[in-house]
Parts: structure tokens; sequence; C-alpha cells
């Protein structure tokens, strides 16, 4: 099954890069780059991963970003994501990338964008694994900044194919940020949000129906509203769920109380992702075996989540083909 699993192409759609600073990565960037981490050695780094909730994750979350100031850093931390995606069977990623986090303490946009591109060319060439960015606003930080940032980001969009909403949920609802998504809307990117995961089923709505966004991520909460469901189902709306970063946040208790099974028996077009694996424990690659070993699903079931991973991608069609053959040669 490991094999099987490793073979499949996959395309992953809900990744933070930021959330993939392994703690290793994050104490030797700091000694590069003379910043004062509040812990001593790397085993005190891994242990301040391990977190209560959505909050105290995010906390040090964004402490940790912090050791990141240079495009080399950026390039290494990028680099180090595709690597491992790649022994994954990786083929695409559409990943986020928080530039509040940055240029809240003075890191431009021409100092990681740098960086996120080379590292994506180098991914391409070493792997074959193509890539885009999704340009995240920080909810927590309000409507106004968000415009902001958009605004300030439309100087550097090479390499970026849409723009999406995250960090705290609850309190923030996707309404506020309406100005902002229909300003990225007019630049020519596509959209999603973060809804559905602490928020209710009404935020999915909202994303939906006052953002305009393509893609709901994480959305487990839509089970909640039959009807939401049933126009998910009609309107072919991926959602990008992310199995054992749900429980790691306590959205679940454990992996066999996960709505996934449900929400692919109500026919919704869900793929498995990562979110944030370095704090999470788990790739996509250890997803998709937590699924084999804890709800037992089989090739046939890991397949289909694979290929609904390529369908729910922004690809263009030629490249949806090209990985839907390579499919069907692992998984007939």
């Amino acid at each position: 099954m490991e094999e099987f699993i490793r073979k499949l192409p996959k395309a992953e759609l809900h990744i933070h890069i930021e959330g993939t600073l392994e703690p290793q990565l994050m104490f030797d960037l700091a000694q590069r780059n003379g910043y004062d981490l509040p812990f001593a050695d790397v085993a005190s780094v891994a242990a301040a991963y391990r977190f209560r909730n959505l909050q105290s994750f995010l906390d040090i979350y964004y402490r940790g970003a912090a050791v990141l100031q240079t495009p080399q850093d950026f390039y290494e931390l990028i680099t180090a994501y595709f690597d491992r995606a790649a022994d994954d069977g990786l083929r695409h990623a559409e990943i986020f990338f928080d530039p509040q986090t940055h240029t809240e303490r003075g890191v431009g946009f021409e100092i990681f964008m740098d960086g996120f591109r080379s590292g994506m060319a180098d991914a391409k060439s070493r792997h074959g694994i193509s890539s885009d960015l999704i340009l995240c606003f920080l909810r927590h930080l309000g409507a106004e900044a968000a415009l902001g940032t958009m605004q300030e980001a439309e100087a550097f969009l090479e390499g970026v194919i849409a723009v999406g909403l995250d960090s705290s949920e609850v309190g923030y609802p996707p309404e506020l940020y309406a100005d902002s998504f229909a300003h990225a809307r007019s630049l020519g990117l596509r959209t999603v949000a973060h809804a559905g995961e602490e928020g209710p089923p009404e935020y999915v709505s909202g994303a939906l129906d006052v953002l305009g966004v393509e893609r709901i991520d994480h959305g487990v909460r839509s089970l909640e509203d039959p009807q939401l469901v049933d126009r998910l189902r009609r309107e072919r709306i991926p959602l990008t769920v992310c199995p054992l970063s749900n429980v790691a946040l306590r959205v679940v208790d454990r992996l066999a109380d996960h709505p996934l099974p449900e929400m692919m028996e109500a026919d919704l077009l869900v793929s498995v992702n990562s979110d944030d694996p370095a704090y999470f424990g788990g790739y996509v690659g250890e997803n998709y075996f937590a699924l084999a070993d804890d709800l037992g699903f089989g090739e046939q079931r890991l397949a289909m989540l694979a290929a609904n991973s390529i369908e729910s991608s922004f690809l263009d069609d030629d490249r949806k083909k090209e990985l839907f053959a390579e499919l069907e040669s692992v998984a007939p």
C-alpha cells in the first residue's frame, strides 16, 4: 500500500509554505541570521510545536516565521518542501504564502518572491513538479490591511495564480474581505478561502456568495447544512481537506471521527492535503497513509482522492490530461 500511495500522482492544494518550517531549519536560520530564538536547541523548538488549539499553533507559527529574512532563506524553505513532497508522488502544488507575516516585520515582497520563484524553478527541473503560489490575507489583521497588501503585491504577481484567506477564522467572516477579493479578480487572479474549519457553514456560503471563491479550504463543517452540501455537490465546488491537521487542531478528536468518508459518500469533490505539516506531523503522503491505516481506505478510494486533487487544481487542461494519464497507469 505504501508503494501504491507514493506512486499516485497528486496535486497539493492546501499547503502553507510557512507551515513547512521544520525545527532544524528554524534553528539553523535563526543562527545564520543572528535572530534570537527563545529556545536553547532544536529539541526545545520541537517541544514548542506541541500546541493546544489553533491560536496556540498560530502563536508559534508567526514567531518561527521571523527567522525567514533573506531570499536564500525562502528558497531553502520551499525547496525543503518540494524535496519531501516529491517522495510522496507530488506532481503539482498550489502553495499558500502569507506576505503580511513578512512585510509586517520589514521583509519586502522582492525578498520572499525571489526565493520562492527560484525554488519553484528548481523543483520543476529537478523533480518535474509544477507549482503556483496563492497569496493569502491574514484575516485577523483586518479588511483594510488585506486590501493594502493586495495593492502592494501588484508589482510582484509573477507565479501567483490566486488569492486566499487564512488565519483565525472565528470572528472574521468572509464578507469583511469583499473589496480585497474583488480587486484580486480585477487583476485576473483566481480565488479560494479557508472556511468551515472552526467557523460555521455560513462562512462557507459567505465565501462562495460574497467573495466568489472557486474552492473552499477545509469546509468540513459544511455537513452541518444539508442545503449547502447539495450546493457543493451540484456545483462541483472543490474542498481541500486536511485530515491530520484537523486532528492536531482538535477539529476532530481522532482520525476515526473525521467526516471525510461521509463527504465522499455525499459525492463532494474533496482532496487530501497537509496544511502545515511541520507542525501537524504529516506531509501529503502521510495523510494518505493515515487514511489507509486508520480509516481503511483502499486503493480505489485513495486513487479517487488523487484524481480529485488534479480535477480541483487550477492547472490547464493539457497538464490535467497528462496527470490523469499517469494516474490511470498506476491505478487502472
